[in-house]
């Protein structure tokens, strides 16, 4: 596996001001530099040049092949929010840190280290040359200027790429990377969420994230994944909890587009063919535990992925659907004629519930007690959870940090599968979305 050194700095003259990166790649057991990328990006503040150098040292990491990376930065606020030991309190980070743990899945292995500002010497000159190439107007070129910092070999080995599952010691790292180097991902203002591997254009970002003391050099898993707010950062070789969301299979009401809420349907010849397939597919996921709705169609399809897994199926009550009282087995259409004031104050307000039926605020907390459930008894395991679309949409909401109104925006298929990992930290993670790749084999 190859192992390379990614080293990066930021700057900003003014904080925020004209703001630049610099990134160098090298190989991490010769000490010869790979690659070197620069540029400036306008105004900008120094966290934002220093995240933007981290994504530019990834990006060019990747570009070579990938496999084992050290990355040492002198900036300790992105080493420690990348490490997971702080917060992201900075909105206007969040979404730089995202694009950079997208690129940090796809190593094999990443350690993240801080090192002293004259330790990174390399980097921080081609920071200043993109910035004084901007001063003058011109663009930033690969310079022939031999490097300035000390050569891999003679660094501290801590800095150096480790095998998995050990942590390297506490001591200096390497300088990060800079932003993503392809032109074509998409740029949003700084603050604004974007999808994690898209472009950002931080210019904007006026605020400082606060530094304070801690160790540097703890190794973190490639690609972990964001932390939510109970969390510290990003989360470091934590137990990761995952619950694979299995819609039921067709049934008549299905077919239709009816409402189908505490009805019993069954599946139909097709939602059980639908269910088999599922089956095939999640015999191969090594599932710990199945749990799900006591409604008859989430329990045939349980049952038939329960019998192809080897495994007993725990029925909870939490996961059940909605209960949409008087509209049950009625079309959207029948209700927006026989029931057009109530409808639309049940699309407005997640707190009111159908005639007769139960609010998405109710069902919401009812699954979100059953969720709870679930991760402690199944702490570090692979659990499929067979219910409806209301309740999975809500698992899904809560886990993307999304709006109720988000219910309304997602679309999922009969039989599709979802996933979401949970990290022990704190972060939820969706990694799969209404799949449904296993129905068309």
């Amino acid at each position: 596996m190859r192992r390379l050194l990614v080293e990066a700095d930021g700057g900003s003259r003014g904080n925020p001001g004209p703001a630049g990166f610099g990134a160098a790649v090298r190989d991490a057991d010769t000490g010869e530099v790979l690659a070197e990328v620069a540029e400036a990006i306008g105004v900008a503040t120094n966290n934002v040049a220093e995240y933007r150098g981290l994504i530019a040292g990834l990006t060019a990491a990747l570009a070579l092949g990938g496999g084992s990376v050290a990355v040492r930065m002198d900036s300790k606020l992105v080493v420690e929010q990348m490490a997971g030991r702080w917060k992201i309190k900075n909105e206007g980070l969040r979404p730089l840190a995202l694009e950079a743990a997208a690129l940090a899945r796809r190593f094999d292995e990443i350690t993240y280290n801080w090192i002293p500002r004259a330790q990174n010497a390399h980097a921080d000159r081609l920071a200043n040359e993109a910035m004084d190439a901007a001063a003058e107007g011109r663009e930033w070129t690969v310079s022939s200027a031999p490097a300035l910092d000390t050569p891999p070999e003679q660094a501290n080995p801590s800095d150096r790429p480790h095998p998995p599952g050990t942590v390297p010691a506490a001591a200096p790292g390497t300088p990060a990377g800079t932003r993503a180097a392809a032109e074509t991902a998409a740029e949003t203002r700084a603050g604004t969420e974007t999808q994690a591997g898209t472009q950002t254009r931080a210019g904007t970002q006026t605020q400082a994230g606060t530094e304070t003391e801690t160790r540097a050099g703890t190794e973190t898993r490639a690609g972990a994944e964001p932390a939510g707010e109970t969390a510290t950062g990003w989360a470091a070789r934590t137990a990761v909890t995952s619950l694979f969301l299995l819609r039921h299979g067709e049934t008549p009401l299905s077919v239709e587009r009816r409402f189908s809420g505490l009805g019993e349907a069954a599946l139909t010849p097709k939602g059980v063919a639908q269910a088999e397939a599922s089956a095939v597919r999640l015999a191969r996921a090594r599932l710990d535990a199945i749990v799900c709705s006591p409604l008859k169609r989430a329990r045939e399809t349980a049952e038939i992925v329960a019998a192809a897994c080897d495994l007993p199926v725990t029925v909870e009550e939490g996961f059940r659907e909605t209960d949409f009282g008087a509209w049950e087995g009625h079309t959207f259409a029948e209700i927006q004629r026989r029931w057009p004031d109530e409808l639309a104050a049940w699309l407005a307000d997640p707190a009111t519930a159908p005639p007769g039926g139960e609010s998405f605020e109710v069902t919401d907390e009812r699954v979100r007690r059953a969720r709870d459930a679930v991760l402690e008894r199944h702490a570090g395991r692979r659990v499929l959870v067979v219910s409806h679309v209301t309740p999975i949409k809500m698992l899904l909401r809560h886990a993307l940090l999304a709006p109720p109104q988000a219910l309304y925006r997602m679309h999922l298929d009969v039989a599709c599968l979802s996933r979401i990992d949970f990290y022990a930290d704190g972060p939820e993670v969706v990694s799969s979305f209404n799949d449904t790749s296993h129905l068309r084999a």
